[in-house]
């Protein structure tokens, strides 16, 4: 029995209790679904619920008298061994050794689909993350991103939604002129402006302009007018740093649905039907030859200038067109992961939202994530080779690998600054978070193909019942509460949740197998224990390899 089976019974059994009498409660204060959590003390029981501390006053009733008459009918239901009331109305119970095993086979009938809920069917959602300015490699923040981001659309999907993955190049305005400007320095053999792009990419990407204009039989750029050079390296320099970022995500396991081009917004008019819109809700005034939204009424600190004086659109006015795009796009969700550099800009942003009459917080919601610090020998890591200023995703993965540097960017909530271990992340020791779950995952192929060796199968009938030990009982327990995980971490935008879940999931894994046995001892006969624990340790594999997909981190069953 899982804990969301569990928590019907209680459900029903309280809205049987109603209809006959027994308690006095209106039904729809009972709660769709009651809450069942691990005690904190294992002697207490397999789960425990506080719903008669939430329910017994509104029955006009003492939550512990509340509490024992929903006991006493639930411990004459299957698969339920006892129950007890406790303190001032808890309600500890203790499944029966069949009940509780059955989850094992539930698992691994279930596959890839245990774990998943429907909480966010029929939601359509805009998950826009990275969007780094199309002038450099994708730094280590970026890589946050795209590691946070990915796995939140992947428990999104989980969870019920359709899920679109969006990146947004910000190809528009000053920071393009500054690499196009240092690109034709480079090519020229000069230094690059002040305000320019440093670094070695600046000079790769400046010699691949002028290869390929050599092999397309076209002038060498450099021979052109500084204008129309600088234009070339423009249109071909952006266009190749566009396709170096893109290979670099999809080898991060970070891919996108659509790649939305800021520039587009201004050549398309959508600035100006954005405001239109604005306007006839009656939130544009024009102020000092500017156009302003009025975006105080919403608190705001001040109104934002979507149109400057000199007719140019401000940043913010983007903004603002992009956002009616992915609602005239379908989603009810626009939800954007910035860096901390960004957090001065929520206030603007969910004004503007209520501006267009949507909800902010749930039309349009913003996540703000900390920064990332490489730590090697115990020294910072604080400059990368290729782009001269900054550590890139690629001076990550070299470092670690794909995994490990995935796994280590979602292991901590992304509203908290972390501190990355290369040493530790190269080991292949139980220190390493991502290694000690991954060689749990191995464990259970290798106790599985040594099962198959020795004649233990599945196929050979399950007995719930043997799952009698308190290793096996703590061990389901751990499973049981992947749903839940999913869930939670879905509803609070932490994928972090996942890993330290896998981690807990590995160490009870990693404890059970010194202490049973799936297969038997020299010549003694394979029994029904052996058998069920087999059951036991592939649903163990079914977690773990599910669990780490949605981290999009691989489940390797050899090391």
């Amino acid at each position: 029995m899982t804990p969301e089976e569990l928590a019907t019974l209680i459900r029903a059994t309280l809205l049987d209790a109603a209809a006959a009498g027994r308690i006095s409660i209106d039904p729809s204060l009972v709660p769709d679904p009651v809450t069942v959590e691990r005690p904190r003390v294992r002697e207490h029981g397999d789960w425990a619920t506080n719903v008669a501390m939430q329910l017994g006053k509104k029955a006009g009733m003492a939550p512990r008298d509340f509490a024992q008459i929903l006991a006493d009918d639930l411990a004459a239901a299957d698969g339920i061994d006892s129950v007890e009331v406790a303190g001032p109305g808890f309600i500890n119970i203790r499944l029966g050794a069949g009940a509780a095993g059955e989850l094992a086979r539930t698992i691994v009938e279930a596959g890839a689909a245990y774990g998943r809920n429907e909480t966010l069917a029929g939601r359509s959602i805009n998950l826009e993350y990275v969007s780094a300015n199309p002038t450099g490699p994708v730094h280590l923040g970026g890589a946050r991103w795209a590691a946070v981001g990915d796995s939140l659309a992947r428990l999104m999907a989980a969870s019920g939604a359709a899920v679109t993955r969006e990146y947004y190049f910000n190809d528009h305005g000053s920071q393009i002129d500054r690499f196009s400007h240092s690109l034709y320095a480079r090519a020229m053999g000069r230094e690059v402006p002040e305000d320019g792009y440093g670094g070695q990419y600046i000079a790769d990407i400046a010699d691949q302009v002028r290869a390929d204009a050599a092999s397309a039989g076209e002038p060498d750029p450099i021979t052109l007018p500084e204008e129309e050079a600088i234009e070339v390296f423009r249109a071909r320099g952006v266009e190749l740093m566009f396709a170096e970022i893109k290979e670099r995500l999809h080898s991060f396991r970070a891919d996108f649905d659509v790649f939305f081009h800021e520039d587009s917004l201004h050549n398309s008019g959508a600035v100006a039907e954005a405001i239109e819109r604005l306007r006839e809700r009656g939130e544009i005034f024009d102020e000092g030859g500017a156009v302003w939204l009025r975006t105080t009424t919403y608190g705001d600190d001040k109104d934002r200038v979507l149109i400057k004086s000199d007719g140019q659109a401000a940043y913010f006015a983007g903004d603002v067109a992009y956002y009616l795009n992915k609602r005239e796009r379908g989603a009810d969700a626009a939800i954007y992961l910035l860096g901390a550099d960004h957090h001065g800009y929520i206030g603007r942003m969910m004004a503007m939202c209520a501006a267009f009459g949507d909800k902010p917080g749930e039309n349009l919601q913003i996540l703000i994530g900390q920064l990332v610090n490489l730590v090697k020998d115990g020294e910072p890591v604080r400059m990368s080779k290729r782009a001269g200023t900054i550590v890139t995703l690629d001076d990550l993965v070299d470092a670690v690998g794909v995994d490990a540097a995935r796994y280590a960017l979602v292991r901590v909530s992304m509203d908290t600054q972390v501190d990355i271990d290369l040493d530790l992340l190269s080991q292949h020791s139980n220190d390493n978070p991502v290694y000690y779950v991954q060689y749990a995952h191995v464990r259970t192929c290798n106790v599985a193909r040594n099962a198959a060796e020795h004649g233990v199968s599945r196929d050979a009938g399950f007995d719930p019942a043997a799952l009698d030990s308190e290793a096996d009982e703590a061990l389901l327990a751990a499973l049981a509460q992947f749903p839940a995980q999913v869930a939670q971490a879905t509803e609070l935008r932490e994928p972090h949740r996942i890993a330290r879940y896998l981690e807990s999931l590995a160490a009870t894994y990693h404890a059970w197998y010194g202490q049973c046995r799936v297969t038997p001892r020299g010549d003694d006969p394979v029994e029904p224990g052996h058998i069920a624990r087999l059951w036991l340790n592939d649903a163990v594999t079914q977690v773990l390899r599910t669990g780490l997909g949605l981290l999009g981190v691989s489940a390797p069953e050899r090391m």
